[in-house]
């Protein structure tokens, strides 16, 4: 065989090797769902038994910070058989059956792309429900993270231009075009959103950097803060202001904002005498390169509707913040 006939097969064959390498990568088809929608693959008899008790009990468990019981997830149930095709396309789901082993583990992408997957198995149904209460915590955080990217992807889609928003805050923020500025000033900025009964509300302000202490008195003076800043900046009717609601105490947590150390606090705001009240989520951002507190809060006045998945994609607008 001449030189020339060896090497135009020796090209045709790495070719071929590089057309089978891109063939075999597997597409992802796009991943389905509402937000805070979990999809739960199990047998019927573990879901109608204590396995789908103790399941619901950590996955439809109170969201806290908000007024009335709504379920951290919304949860649909559907046998191993059934678990095919399209139905394999859900963002979020959580897998258990019996087996050899116990076993868990968190995948990201098994199926469709962005997803969560969640697969347990044990050897016992007593098993089954320890590896599920040993590891809710972390499960639930994994899917929250999920889902606060999946909120701030949709929000890429269509955003609001900030051109108002105050220069000394050096930080810029990604919000849904929905939204529209209601107050912009130097010292507060105040963005919001109409419901069909209500709205959502996004607040901006700074404070120096002792006004909140690091230690067991942080939240009575994060408390402090909002309701003498947030209650003289923001319209009520009647002379009335927006508090803290003062028979439950919000919850409070460390975190982190933009890698920067940060206090979260979830509770209810009210307005006593008009009977009006919501939820909030108020981040507390530490930035001691410019000696202050970065305030982030959402909170929403929605009375006929549910408010978690509301709360959510405020949750995601004031994480999406970046600190110049």
């Amino acid at each position: 065989m001449k030189p020339i006939y060896i090497l135009f097969l020796s090209f045709i064959a790495l070719v071929a090797c590089g057309d089978t390498k891109t063939s075999t990568t597997k597409y992802k088809q796009p991943s389905v769902g509402t937000i805070n929608s979990l999809q739960v693959v199990t047998p019927n008899p573990l879901w109608n038994g204590v396995v789908g008790d103790q399941i619901r009990a950590s996955f439809a468990a109170a969201t806290p910070g908000l007024p009335q019981d709504e379920p951290l997830f919304s949860i649909r149930q559907m046998p191993l058989d059934v678990f095919s095709g399209f139905a394999k396309t859900s963002r979020l789901f959580l897998h258990l059956t019996m087996a050899e082993k116990d076993t868990i583990q968190i995948i990201k992408n098994p199926f469709a792309k962005p997803q969560t997957g969640v697969f347990i198995t044990a050897t016992s149904q007593e098993k089954l429900i320890a590896l599920i209460q040993d590891n809710t915590a972390k499960i639930i955080r994994e899917f929250k993270l999920s889902e606060i990217k999946e909120r701030q992807r949709r929000t890429k889609i269509s955003k609001l231009r900030l051109d108002s928003l105050p220069s000394a805050f050096g930080l810029t923020l990604e919000i849904p075009s929905a939204y529209r500025i209601a107050k912009s000033e130097p010292d507060f900025y105040w963005i919001r959103k109409a419901l069909t009964s209500g709205h959502t509300n996004i607040i901006i302000y700074q404070v120096p950097i002792n006004t909140i202490p690091q230690d067991s008195t942080a939240l009575q003076a994060i408390i402090k803060m909002r309701d003498d800043i947030a209650g003289a900046q923001l319209p009520v009717e009647d002379g009335d202001t927006l508090i803290t609601e003062q028979a439950y105490p919000p919850y409070i947590t460390q975190t982190s904002i933009d890698t920067k150390f940060a206090f979260e606090t979830k509770g209810t705001w009210e307005i006593k005498n008009q009977w009006m009240a919501g939820p909030f989520i108020n981040y507390a951002v530490r930035d001691t390169a410019n000696n202050r507190y970065l305030i982030l809060e959402g909170f929403t006045y929605a009375p006929s509707s549910s408010k978690r998945d509301l709360q959510l994609e405020l949750e995601s607008i004031l994480k999406s913040v970046k600190v110049k």
